[in-house]
Formats: C-alpha cells, sequence, structure tokens
C-alpha cells in the first residue's frame, strides 16, 4: 500500500483525543468492572454472565447494527452512542452510592455498554476514510496513532487507575468513566459532518444487511481479512483461558510478575502500531499482513515452550507486536477499498466473526487442558495460527491488495473492489 502522504485534517486531531479518552475510561473499567462483581458474589457463573453481557450484542446484532449505521449519520451515531452510555452509567453509580447495586444489573448495563459500543466502533469505523479522503497512508498513520493510543491507556494507565479509584468507593470509577463519555461525545460532536453515502433508503434492514455479509464472504481479500481475526481469537482466547494458570504452575510467576508480563505484551502491541506502516511500505500490505500472522504463531509457539518468566514475557512481547500491526494494516486496507455505503455492514461483519469465535477458543483452551496438559492449549493455538497463515496467504497478497486499490482509486469505489466479475449478485440490495 503506497502513497503520498499529506497531513492529516484537524478534525483527525479531535477524533484522536475523544477515542484516546474513552479508550481510558474503557481501561478504568476493565479493572474495574471484574473487582466491583467481586464484591458482589464469589460465583465464577454469576461473574461469566456479566463479561458475556458484554460481547453478546455483536453476536446477535452485529451485521444488522451496521446496516443500521449505513442509514445514519455516523457523526450523529458517535457522538449519541457516546452521550447514552455516559447517562447509562450513572444508573449502576447511583446504585453503588446506594447499597442496591446487584449482579442481574450490571450485566444488563454491561449488555447494554455492549450494545452502544457496536454502533460507536461501527460508525468510527466508517466515519475515519471520509474524514481522510480514503487515503491509503493517511489510514494507516491514522490508525497507527488510534491503535496506539487505545493501547497505552486501556492496557497501561487504565487498568491501575480503576483499581486505585475502585478504592475509595465502588461508584468513583463508574463515575470516571461516565466523564470520559461525555468528554468523547463532546469532542466527536465538534467534527464535521460528513453527508451520507446514500440519501435514501428503500430497502428492507434484512436485505441490506444480508447484502453486507455477503459483500465480505463473496470477495477473496475481505474474507482473508475477515478470517484473520476470526481465527485469531479463536487461538487467543485458547490461551488467555489458561494462561493465568500456566504462568502460575509452569512458570511460577505471582499475581505482580502477571501483571508484568501482560504489560510486556502491552507493550509489543505498541511496538507493532508504530512500525505497520513501516512494514506495509517494505514489504507491500500483503506480504507484511502474512508475516505478521506468522510472526503470532511463532510467538505462541515461542510461549507454549517458554522455560522461564523471561522466554514468556519476550514471546509475549512478540505476539503483542505482530497482533498491533495487524490491527492497523487489516482496517486500513478494508477503509481504503470498500465503498462508502458498505463500510458499516462491512466492518461489523468482520467484527462479529471476531467475536463470535472468541467463546469458540475460550472453550477449546479450557478443554484442552483439562483433557491434557496445560501447555496443550497453547500448542494447539499456534498449529491454528500458522495453518491459518497459510490458507490466507493468498487471499491477502500483494497482488491482490494491489488489483483491489486500484479499482477503489479512481472515486472510492462503488463497485467491488477485487471481484473479476462485471456485477455483485447483491447489488439491486445495496442501493
Amino acid at each position: 500500500m503506497t502513497s503520498n502522504v499529506g497531513k492529516l485534517p484537524a478534525g483527525f486531531g479531535r477524533l484522536w483525543t475523544a477515542q484516546t479518552i474513552s479508550s481510558l475510561g474503557d481501561g478504568v473499567m476493565q479493572a474495574a468492572l471484574p473487582l466491583i462483581g467481586l464484591t458482589l458474589t464469589r460465583d465464577p457463573m454469576a461473574l461469566a454472565v456479566v463479561t458475556a453481557a458484554g460481547t453478546l450484542p455483536w453476536v446477535l446484532f452485529g451485521v444488522l447494527g451496521g446496516a443500521l449505521v449505513d442509514r445514519w449519520d455516523r457523526r450523529r451515531t458517535m457522538w449519541v452512542m457516546d452521550a447514552a452510555r455516559a447517562v447509562l452509567l450513572a444508573v449502576p453509580a447511583a446504585a453503588a452510592a446506594l447499597d442496591v447495586l446487584s449482579i442481574p444489573l450490571l450485566a444488563v448495563v454491561a449488555f447494554l455498554l455492549g450494545l452502544g459500543g457496536l454502533f460507536f466502533d461501527t460508525a468510527a469505523t466508517a466515519y475515519l476514510p471520509d474524514l481522510l479522503g480514503r487515503e491509503p497512508a493517511l489510514l494507516e498513520r491514522a490508525n497507527s496513532r488510534l491503535r496506539g493510543a487505545q493501547t497505552a491507556m486501556s492496557g497501561f494507565a487504565g487498568p491501575p487507575a480503576g483499581s486505585a479509584l475502585l478504592a475509595l468507593g465502588r461508584a468513583v470509577p463508574l463515575l470516571a468513566d461516565t466523564v470520559s463519555f461525555m468528554l468523547s461525545a463532546l469532542l466527536v460532536r465538534s467534527l464535521p459532518a460528513i453527508p451520507r453515502p446514500v440519501p435514501e433508503v428503500r430497502e428492507s434492514l434484512l436485505r441490506q444487511a444480508r447484502a453486507g455479509a455477503s459483500y465480505v464472504f463473496r470477495d477473496r481479500l475481505l474474507l482473508g481479512l475477515a478470517l484473520r481475526p476470526a481465527v485469531g481469537n479463536v487461538a487467543f482466547l485458547a490461551v488467555e483461558t489458561v494462561l493465568a494458570l500456566f504462568a502460575h504452575d509452569r512458570l511460577g510467576i505471582d499475581t505482580y510478575g502477571f501483571g508484568l508480563l501482560l504489560t510486556a505484551e502491552a507493550t509489543g502491541g505498541l511496538l507493532g502500531a508504530g512500525i505497520a506502516s513501516y512494514l506495509g511500505r517494505r514489504l507491500g500490505t500483503g506480504t507484511a499482513l502474512t508475516c505478521t500472522a506468522a510472526v503470532e504463531g511463532l510467538a505462541i509457539l515461542g510461549l507454549a515452550a517458554a522455560p522461564n518468566p523471561y522466554v514468556a514475557g519476550l514471546a509475549l512481547a512478540v505476539c503483542g507486536a505482530g497482533m498491533g500491526a495487524t490491527m492497523v494494516l487489516g482496517p486500513s486496507l478494508r477503509q481504503a477499498i470498500v465503498p462508502a455505503h458498505l463500510m458499516g455492514r462491512v466492518a461489523s461483519t468482520s467484527r462479529m466473526l471476531a467475536m463470535c469465535a472468541a467463546p469458540i477458543g475460550a472453550f477449546l483452551g479450557g478443554w484442552l487442558a483439562t483433557t491434557y496438559d496445560i501447555r496443550t492449549p497453547l500448542y494447539a493455538a499456534a498449529v491454528l495460527l500458522l495453518a491459518m497463515t497459510a490458507v490466507t496467504a493468498s487471499m491477502t497478497s500483494n497482488r491482490r491488495v494491489e488489483a483491489a486499490l486500484r479499482a477503489a482509486a479512481p472515486a472510492g469505489g462503488p463497485d467491488h473492489p477485487a471481484s473479476k466479475e462485471p456485477a455483485q449478485e447483491s447489488a439491486p440490495d445495496l442501493l
């Protein structure tokens, strides 16, 4: 993916600031929400319900949410969702202050926050290429900065802040996240308005959603970009499910050391996001994506065989770097080649596949560890990642990427970017 790199528009600075503040709030809740749950119950299944509730909206409404975002004004969708989540968080904050907070209330709040996140994230993904004029190099730079800020805030600054705020009272971290959503909403509200790609919608929502999903599955490049995070989530959740136990039993790492282990992974993620554009320029986006996938698989293999915490930390840092680069290059390419009027549906379909794969990975990791050995899920994850690399290498090759970029270049591309057919069957459903 090569292009003359211009300056990022002023509006991007406000979008970056908004998402940085929101990511800080997410990091606060990432640490505080499980700890708040522990003050209410010690039942693992009850705590799992709260965790699962936050991902359920993507499974149930992922594609339909994308279709709605393609109908709505994207800037308005973002700030309204942020404002709604701020109001929503005031409910458990008040319940905590009045000492009437409960697990069912937390589960309902987690579900509604996840639903708001579905609409916000999809709208933000669709809004960014419109803001940057669908320029590939600018998209890589922008996604690199957004990903770096997200990792720094949600991975480094947010969790310790959440733990510290919780010491002041259960309502305090909830109020802090409320403030982060309000600030983000105000900043997003000030972004430039961009006209909707399609002024009027006449087809049913279900037909539009089906057309968006079909668009992904009919295009080998987009399907390859979607398979990467979907298969990756199976592998990474299999590892995450047993990582704490593996670190304690096989590496002799205590609670503090486990935190450092996760910090090593986040540090690698920052590095990967920072060098993603360089890798794309030097290797080509397709080859870079294949290399980062191979790096992730080999790093998990190294983690499985790690004889001590230092090797394990290095392996997680390398894996984090591969993931960080992938999460910049993949979305940037998708934003550059997908037509504006389909961006919400394509993005939400890809995200839904990844979210649906996560529980499969968690179950797989637990079953393999119980049936065989604590290292077995790690070895299985490495094999799965390397097999996925081999399968998707031709689907996301440099040749295919360059063809898609050329097809999308003239006007943002109302036609299918990488299809060799003269027209798509689903075209009547799209307008």
